[in-house]
């Protein structure tokens, strides 16, 4: 792992610990297993695909670690709207919604709001390290779980995915490289998601995906993250028969996030 990973993942097991003492794992677990209408994360991705459309997963993302606040003016609600409506002809399949409270300013109320705007089935984007996160998730309102192979092993990765399967949350594992592809590819999920984002120098090259698509068996849906930031760009994977993408900062700076993703995705 990068510093700023091995950073991250540090802190979210203090926060982790912290919250268990809040609310006890088995009154968490409980919550969430009384939580029983998700929505069908993978299924609208599908659809938009059978439609022809790309299928995107809008992310909501107030700030990061590395450029600070992106959106000032930050509403979750009326984000998760725009993304929804698109110009009426485009628009997400899915949102992404941001809960790390340290690093990206985000926290599970942003969550809460933009899912109840909305019909789009939500993401948690956060650092799972604990099982206790994924009942926690399903508390809050995600219909789908992020698992980064960088942050885990695989007996944990197994066991977070059957958890959130479990509670009827589908789950997007990502990779950065090949061995991590490899890994990803023993678990039962269909989303895969390559980031193009290098862990230890940060550049972004869409040659990521490119290169690994290949080791993506046709039965998984690959989503390509980082970097996607124009038509360009868009024309480039979907000529390589890549059709999912995960993008938000290309969206958070725009006055209306749904017209800008429109736009890209035309």
């Amino acid at each position: 792992m990068s510093d700023i990973l091995n950073k991250i993942v540090d802190v979210k097991r203090d926060e982790v610990a912290a919250a268990k003492k809040r609310m006890p794992f088995a009154d968490m677990r409980r919550d969430a297993e009384s939580r029983v209408l998700t929505r069908d994360f993978v299924g609208s991705m599908r659809a938009k695909m059978a439609a022809g459309q790309a299928a995107v997963i809008a992310e909501i993302k107030k700030a990061s670690p590395s450029k600070g606040v992106i959106r000032a003016d930050f509403f979750p609600a009326d984000i998760a709207q725009s993304y929804a409506e698109g110009d009426g002809r485009v628009s997400a399949a899915c949102l992404s919604v941001l809960t790390d409270r340290q690093f990206f300013q985000g926290q599970p109320d942003y969550l809460k709001q933009a899912r109840a705007s909305c019909q789009l089935p939500v993401l948690r984007k956060d650092f799972m390290v604990d099982a206790y996160q994924i009942y926690e998730s399903r508390a809050m309102g995600a219909d789908c779980v992020l698992l980064i192979a960088a942050c885990l092993d695989d007996g944990a990765m197994a066991e977070m995915e059957a958890i959130a399967h479990g509670l009827d949350m589908a789950v997007l594992v990502e990779v950065h490289d090949g061995h991590e592809l490899e890994r990803a590819l023993k678990l039962k999920t269909p989303l895969v998601g390559i980031n193009n984002r290098n862990l230890r120098s940060f550049e972004v090259s869409l040659q990521t995906t490119l290169e690994l698509r290949r080791e993506v068996p046709a039965d998984r849906l690959l989503v390509t993250e980082s970097g996607i930031l124009t038509p360009a760009d868009v024309r480039l994977m979907r000529d390589a028969g890549v059709n999912a993408f995960l993008v938000g900062e290309a969206f958070m700076r725009a006055g209306e996030p749904g017209q800008a993703l429109a736009r890209l995705f035309a």
